[in-house]
C-alpha cells in the first residue's frame, strides 16, 4: 500500500511531524514501513513552460523547433521530436544544467544544426513507469494545466514534492488498505481523530434509480451486498490534475473521470467500485449469478474468458458483463461517449473472488481488497461518495436512491478484557486511565465495569474478534518499545545432534575425504528431469505459480542436479568432477487423502573426467564404475553395514548405461544404484562420459549399525592360500565370493580376488578368476590339515554350485 504524505495531511494535522517520523512510528507500532520515496529526489531545475511556437524542422521529418516561454524575457529555442507538441499548449521543460531521471544531465546543444535550450519532458523522463501514464501521453510530452505559471517548478503541480510511504500490509491488517483506514492508524499512534472532507451526496428526488434498473442477487453467499447507483447527463473527460497525480503517485494509471473517481475511492475507503456504461448494459435489469459452462466475456484487458460454475458473474440478465470482484467487461466499459452511469458497489465472497482471480492470472487492486476483507459498514457510503464526485467532475445528475440487490446486516463485535489480564499478559503495570485513553484514541466504544472493559468493535476493524486481539491493540499504541523486557528463567539444557545428523555428518567427511566436493542443487527442476533416476513409481508435485518452467516441479531425484553442475563445470573447462549431495527427494502418492509429497532423504554422487591425473611418473586413470562402487564400500564400511550390503545387475534404468549398473541392496531391500549415466542422457545435458549413484539415506540411518568390536592382534601367523577358477561368465564375483564365505570355515579371515582373465586358451563364454584366502586362528596355529579341509569344502561347492573347474 502506497500512501501519500500530502493526503494523509488532508484528514490529520501532520505539521509537526516529519514523513520519516511517521514512517517510524508506525513500523513501531505494528504495520512495517518499506520507505519512503521523494519522487523529485534526483531532479532539479525543471519547470512549467508554454509552446508560442512551433514549425517543423528544416532539416528532420520528425522534430519540430518550439519557441516555449519559461518566465524569463525572452522565448528559449527547444527542439522536440514529441509527436503531439503544438503551439499553444503549456509542457514540462528541463533547462539547460538540469537533470532527469537516471541522474542524466540536460545540456544546451544542436540538434540538426538548430539550437536547442534544454528539453520538453515527457513523464517517463521524470521518473513515472509506462504502466501509470495516461494513455494519452503515453507516447509523447505531458500537458500541463493551463493555470500553472511559466517558470515555476513543476514538481508542486505533478505532486513530486510528497513523501510516498510504502507499507507493508500483513492479511489480517487489512483495514490499512485504504487511507481512511491509515488514518485512523495514524490518529490513534499520535492521538488525533482524522476529519474528512467527503463530498456531499445531492439527488435529482424527479427520478429514482429503480426506474432505470432492478437488481438481483441469486445467491446471498456469494453476494451478500449488492447496489447501483445511477449518474445521468455525465461528460466523459480527462480527470483534474490533482486526481490524475493522486493515482500516478500511487500506481494507478488514470483513465478518465469516471474511472479515475472509482479508483479515488477504491484507495480511499479500501472498497472497490465499478462502472458501467448504462445503455450499453443492453438491459434494465442487473442479475448476479454463476457463470455457466461455455460462457464467455471480453474482459477490459481485451482478453476472451470462459468462465464456469466456480465463477461469480455480473449479467445484464443474458450475457455476463463483468467478472465480479475482478474486472469489469469490455461490452460495458465506460467511454468517451458514456452519458449514463450505472455505479456498482457489492461486496463478494472472497474465497470465489480468488479463485476467479487465480484461474484467470487476474490479480487487480480490487480482487486483493475482496480477498483480504473490506469495511461491511462503508459499502453504501463509498458509493454515495463516488456519485457524488461524479456529479462534480463530470457534470452529471444522481438519480435518486439505489437499486438494491442484496444488503449485508452488520453485526456489533463485543470483546471483553480486565486490567489485570492486559497488565498479566503484557508485563505491564498499566492503570485504568492508560487503558482508557488507549481505546479512545483507538475509537473503540466500551463500558467500563470496575475493573472489566466490554468493547464495541467499530466494523472498520473486522479483524478483532477475541480478547487477544483486544491486548494486541493496547500494546501496540502503548508503545512495544515500552513493555518491559525480561530475561527468560529455567533451566537450559545444551543441544546436541541426533544419530541421524552424526551419521550424515560422517558420511559428508569421508566423501569429502575421498576427494568429493559438497553440491547443493534446487529443489525445483523441469517435469521431464524429476521423472529421471527415479527409484520408485510417483507422480510429481507440480507448483501451482511457478517462478519458470524450469522451477516448476518438486525434484525425485538428486542426479539430475548434479549432472547440471557437471555441465555447468565441463563448459568452463574443469573437466575433473567428484560432486555429492545430501538433500530430499519428493514423492506424491495417488492418495486423494495426502496433500503433501513424502518427503526422503538421499545421498547423490556423481563422478567424471579423471581419478589420477597425468604427471611424470603416473599415467592418468578415469574414473569408472568401480570408482564410485570403492566410495560407496568405504562409506558402507565406515557405516557398519558392509556385510549386509550386495549388488544386483539391472538393466531396467533406462538412465543408466545396460551394461555397467547394478542395484544397491541393503538386507535385500534395494536403497539405491550405482552406474554409468546413459550415453544419450549425457548428450542431452552435454557432459562427458560420467559415473553416478543415488542411496535412500534415510534407510541407511534407520539401520542398525554393527556394534564396533576391538580385537586383539593375533599371535599366531596367518595361512594364505591362492585358488584359481574357470567359471561361466554370467557367475559374479559377488556370487563366489559369497559360497567361499559360507564353506571355508570359521578360521577364514578375508577373501581377496586378484586376477580375472578373459581371452586366449579360454574358452568363449567362460573366465578365470583367481582368489586369495586368508586363514588366522587367535588361539593356535593352524596346521595345514585344517586349512586342507576348508579348501576342500570350498572347491566342492563351487564345482556343485556354478560347475566350476579348478585350475
Amino acid at each position: 500500500m502506497l500512501v501519500s504524505y500530502k493526503w494523509l495531511s488532508e484528514y490529520l494535522d501532520l505539521s509537526k511531524i516529519s514523513a520519516k517520523e511517521l514512517s517510524d512510528q508506525m513500523s513501531l507500532t505494528g504495520i512495517e514501513v518499506e520507505g519512503v520515496e521523494v519522487p523529485e529526489d534526483g531532479l532539479k531545475k525543471i519547470v512549467v513552460g508554454e509552446v508560442k511556437e512551433c514549425v517543423p524542422h528544416p532539416n528532420s521529418d520528425h522534430l519540430s523547433i518550439c519557441q516555449v516561454d519559461i518566465g524569463e524575457e525572452e522565448l528559449s529555442q527547444i527542439v522536440c521530436g514529441a509527436p503531439n507538441v503544438k503551439e499553444g499548449i503549456k509542457v514540462i521543460v528541463a533547462l539547460p544544467g538540469s537533470r532527469i531521471t537516471g541522474n542524466q544531465k540536460i545540456k544546451k546543444g544542436k540538434m540538426r544544426g538548430e539550437v536547442s535550450n534544454g528539453m520538453i519532458c515527457s513523464l517517463q523522463e521524470l521518473g513515472y513507469s509506462d504502466n501509470v501514464i495516461p494513455k494519452a501521453y503515453s507516447d509523447g510530452i505531458y500537458y500541463m494545466p493551463e493555470d500553472a505559471v511559466n517558470g515555476d517548478d513543476v514538481f508542486s503541480y505533478l505532486d513530486m514534492d510528497d513523501h510516498i510511504i510504502e507499507l507493508s500490509i500483513t492479511p489480517n491488517r487489512a483495514d490499512a488498505l485504504s487511507m481512511r483506514g491509515v488514518a485512523y492508524e495514524v490518529g490513534a499512534i499520535y492521538r488525533q481523530t482524522p476529519k474528512f472532507n467527503d463530498e456531499p451526496l445531492k439527488e435529482d428526488t424527479s427520478e429514482t434509480a429503480a426506474d432505470y434498473i432492478s437488481v438481483e442477487a441469486t445467491d446471498k453467499e456469494d453476494t451478500p451486498a449488492y447496489q447501483i447507483r445511477v449518474i445521468k447527463d455525465v461528460k466523459i473527460a480527462e480527470s483534474p490534475l490533482w486526481l490524475q497525480t493522486r493515482l500516478m503517485n500511487e500506481g494507478i494509471r488514470p483513465i478518465n473521470n469516471v474511472v479515475d473517481i472509482t479508483n479515488y475511492i477504491l484507495l480511499l475507503f479500501g472498497q472497490p467500485l465499478h462502472a458501467f456504461d448504462y445503455d450499453k448494459l443492453a438491459s434494465k435489469a442487473i442479475l448476479v449469478r454463476r457463470g455457466k459452462t461455455g460462457e464467455e466475456i471480453v474482459t477490459l484487458d481485451g482478453e476472451t474468458r470462459k468462465v464456469s460454475e466456480e465463477n461469480i458473474v455480473i449479467t445484464n440478465g443474458q450475457v455476463p458483463v463483468a467478472l465480479a470482484g475482478v474486472m469489469g467487461g469490455a461490452n460495458s466499459e465506460i467511454t468517451d461517449e458514456t452519458t449514463t452511469v450505472a455505479l456498482e458497489s457489492a461486496l463478494f465472497n472472497s474465497l470465489s473472488v480468488r479463485r476467479t482471480s487465480k484461474e484467470f492470472n487476474l490479480r487487480s487492486e480490487s480482487s486483493s481488497r475482496f480477498e483480504k476483507g473490506i469495511n461491511h459498514a462503508t459499502i453504501g457510503e463509498a458509493g454515495d461518495v463516488a456519485a457524488a464526485m461524479i456529479a462534480k467532475l463530470a457534470g452529471g445528475t444522481v438519480v435518486s436512491g439505489k437499486a438494491i440487490g442484496s444488503e449485508v446486516t452488520l453485526e456489533e463485535v463485543i470483546v471483553s478484557v480486565t486490567i489485570s489480564r492486559i497488565n498479566e499478559y503484557l508485563g505491564t503495570k498499566m492503570d485504568q486511565t492508560t487503558v482508557s485513553e488507549i481505546f479512545d484514541t483507538l475509537g473503540f466504544d466500551y463500558v467500563l465495569d470496575q475493573e472489566k472493559y466490554t468493547v464495541t468493535v467499530p466494523p472498520r476493524r473486522w479483524d478483532i474478534k477475541i480478547e487477544a486481539d483486544l491486548i494486541e491493540e493496547v500494546a501496540r499504541i502503548y508503545g512495544y518499545d515500552n513493555l518491559p523486557s525480561t530475561l527468560p528463567k529455567g533451566e537450559t539444557v545444551a543441544g546436541s545432534l541426533t544419530s541421524g545428523q552424526l551419521l550424515v555428518r560422517k558420511i559428508k567427511s569421508l566423501l569429502e575425504g575421498c576427494g568429493a566436493s559438497e553440491a547443493i542443487s534446487y529443489a525445483l527442476t523441469t517435469e521431464e528431469k524429476s521423472r529421471q533416476f527415479m527409484m520408485r513409481e510417483s507422480q510429481t508435485t507440480s507448483l501451482q505459480w511457478p517462478m519458470s518452467e524450469e522451477r516448476s516441479v518438486l525434484r525425485m531425484n538428486l542426479i539430475s542436479g548434479l549432472l547440471d553442475d557437471v555441465a555447468y563445470n565441463v563448459a568452463r573447462k574443469n573437466n575433473n568432477i567428484a560432486l555429492y549431495e545430501v538433500g530430499r527427494v519428493f514423492y506424491q502418492d495417488n492418495d486423494p487423502k495426502k496433500e503433501l509429497p513424502y518427503e526422503e532423504n538421499h545421498l547423490g554422487i556423481v563422478l567424471s573426467g579423471n581419478s589420477k591425473v597425468k604427471d611424470w611418473q603416473t599415467k592418468e586413470t578415469p574414473v569408472d564404475f568401480y570408482t564410485v562402487k570403492g566410495m560407496l564400500e568405504e562409506l558402507f564400511d565406515s557405516v557398519g553395514i558392509l556385510n549386509k550390503i550386495s549388488y544386483e545387475a539391472t538393466k531396467e534404468n533406462q538412465d543408466l548405461h545396460p551394461g555397467r549398473t547394478a542395484l544397491v541392496k541393503l538386507n535385500d531391500t534395494v536403497i539405491g544404484f550405482i552406474g554409468q549415466v546413459h550415453p544419450t542422457v549425457a548428450k542431452e545435458y552435454e557432459i562427458p562420459e560420467t559415473y553416478a549413484a543415488e542411496l535412500n539415506l534415510q534407510a541407511i540411518i534407520a539401520e542398525e549399525n554393527d556394534a564396533l568390536v576391538y580385537q586383539q592382534i593375533s599371535k599366531f601367523p596367518a595361512v594364505s592360500r591362492d585358488i584359481a577358477l574357470l567359471v561361466d561368465e554370467s557367475v559374479t564375483s559377488q556370487e563366489l565370493v559369497g559360497t567361499i564365505s559360507r564353506n571355508a570355515g570359521k578360521f577364514l579371515q578375508s577373501v581377496h580376488l586378484f586376477d580375472v582373465y578373459q581371452g586366449e586358451n579360454i574358452a568363449e563364454g567362460k573366465k578365470s578368476m583367481a582368489y586369495s584366502l586368508t586363514f588366522v586362528n587367535a588361539e593356535a596355529t593352524l596346521v595345514d590339515e585344517e586349512i586342507n579341509q576348508s579348501m576342500e569344502k570350498v572347491e566342492k561347492a563351487l564345482v556343485e554350485q556354478f560347475a566350476v573347474t579348478i585350475r
